[in-house]
């Protein structure tokens, strides 16, 4: 067997196999004997069939499997042998369904990942924006956590946020309590005007107290939604949406939320043990939490500004195997001319970022996928409510997850891509620069 390599372009590479019969007719003849042992044959013994008959019947396609194989195999070696970098898999340049015994020769073409010439040191300068914490944002995020561990108690008068109990009448278009038989009436009312689409019925529940009434319209405050009228009235979802009377309500009791109080028993459930002692330490606290929620938003801000300079400077001329591409990966499409085009720039910056991973030399461990695993499940159980949980449990199901070839091929290259840009932000130069929010917001939407 012999392989030869023509460089089409620097990356297109076909390569022809030519085979005599000592490169497969051993591994047929074997085939052969083997299926003449292990199958029942008509007319003949099981392992009684003569050689010939063997050939007679099953030579021709049996041939063309080994060979099939046999320069796959060849060419898959080859490749690896060779080190070249290959997109996808070799494309035949002819189908053959059957293959003709004698001397034979294949081709095949590679489509080459191009090999970029990417340096990165601190030589390399990028520019980096950090949000500026204010006082303002500590103050309402020390508002909603307070509000969150906070406790709901009957209160005196209706708050912002506050849930209303009592009876719902359906009214008649004068006004009046609807006594007709059908006409809906709820006991044991549950209103939450704060979450009302229509801020108007909102505003009619301000500053009532029990014992008031208060007549509105649940179809403006729900937006037409059957879902939420049906859950409010009580009635089947089927018919709630064709329900638009106003209804007047009797306050029997207003649920407000009490915020709570800081001190000791506040710092350990919301930082843990011996976090957090007063209220300076607090704010601190809070601050940092703040900060590195925001910092995510400059990661994901560097990572698109590095991502334009790096396609501005490797991607605008980059060389593709755009025919063998087409070939590869648009086959079904119905104008593989089209799809290629569409998917043109985000192959080169697929392209791109692998030879980042090479230059960085960025690799990662199934350790290391795991932690992730176990990093969402933790924080999908948390959004249930599940804090705490011991880690042998929150192991055993990021395991589980990861069992699935779907989830554990998403996970890894989410850890991949995360390890290869907190790299490069090591790697080069970060001109920082702290910005306000609303600064922040303009240069990315420039970005």
């Amino acid at each position: 067997m012999k392989i030869t390599k023509d460089e089409i372009s620097p990356v297109d590479v076909r390569l022809t196999v030519a085979i005599d019969e000592n490169d497969y007719k051993d591994e047929v003849t074997k085939k052969l004997k083997e299926l003449g042992r292990t199958h029942v044959i008509p007319g003949f013994r099981k392992g009684h069939v003569p050689f010939g008959e063997l050939k007679r019947r099953f030579g021709k396609q049996l041939t063309s499997d080994v060979i099939n194989d046999v320069v796959y195999r060849a060419v898959v070696d080859y490749i690896s042998e060779n080190k070249l970098p290959v997109m996808g898999h070799p494309v035949p340049v002819e189908i053959k369904e059957a293959f003709e015994e004698g001397d034979q020769e294949f081709k095949y073409d590679l489509a080459l990942i191009p090999q970029l010439d990417i340096k990165l040191d601190k030589e390399a300068h990028y520019p980096y924006y950090e949000i500026d914490v204010t006082e303002e944002m500590i103050d309402e995020q020390d508002k909603n956590m307070r509000k969150r561990f906070g406790t709901q108690k009957p209160g005196e008068e209706m708050t912002e946020d506050g849930v209303v109990k009592g009876t719902l009448m359906q009214l008649n278009e004068d006004g009046s309590v609807n006594q007709n038989e059908g006409a809906i009436q709820v006991t044991d009312g549950i209103v939450f005007p704060l979450y009302f689409k229509d801020k108007e019925e909102t505003a009619k529940f301000a500053g009532k107290k029990p014992g008031d009434k208060v007549v509105f319209n649940p179809w403006k405050a729900a937006a037409g939604d059957a879902g939420e009228l049906a859950s409010m009235l009580h009635v089947d979802k089927a018919i709630a949406g064709d329900i638009k009377s106003d209804f007047e309500m009797n306050i029997s009791e207003i649920i407000v939320n009490i915020p709570a109080e800081l001190g000791d028993e506040y710092y350990k459930t919301v930082f843990g043990e011996d976090k957090v002692h007063n209220e300076e330490e607090y704010r601190n606290a809070v601050k940092e939490l703040i900060a590195n929620e925001l910092s995510q938003n400059s990661h994901i801000l560097f990572r698109n500004q590095f991502d334009k300079a790096m396609f501005e400077k490797y991607g605008a001329d980059m060389q593709l195997p755009a025919e063998t591409i087409k070939k590869l990966f648009f086959a079904e499409a119905e104008n593989a001319d089209e799809a290629y085009k569409a998917q043109e720039n985000g192959i080169k910056h697929e392209i791109i970022e692998t030879n980042l991973l090479k230059a960085l030399n960025v690799e990662i461990t199934p350790e290391e996928v795991l932690e992730m695993a176990k990093y969402l499940t933790a924080r999908q159980f948390a959004q249930y409510g599940m804090t705490g949980l011991d880690d042998e449990i929150i192991t055993r199901y990021a395991k589980e997850q990861l069992e699935k070839p779907e989830i554990r091929q998403q996970m890894s290259q989410q850890v991949l891509m995360s390890k290869l840009y907190d790299t490069i932000e090591k790697t080069v130069t970060l001109d920082k620069q702290t910005v306000s929010l609303d600064e922040f917001k303009k240069i990315a939407q420039e970005a």
